[in-house]
């Protein structure tokens, strides 16, 4: 499970930041509409992912 969970986040943390890589909308400050959606994912997994990882502990 923890291996998936770490796969997941990484792929979302890939996916983020090639949109933000080449979208034209998305800026430091602001993101668009898909931008967010991804970045959003991103969090919620490395937060899931973090949160496994310091019950480990």
């Amino acid at each position: 499970m923890a291996d998936d969970l770490y796969a997941r986040y990484m792929k979302a943390a890939a996916a983020s930041r090639a949109h933000r890589r080449d979208c034209t909308q998305c800026s430091p400050d602001a993101l668009c509409t898909t931008g967010r959606r991804l970045h959003e994912s991103f969090t919620r997994l490395q937060d899931a992912y973090l949160t496994q990882q310091k019950k480990k502990r």
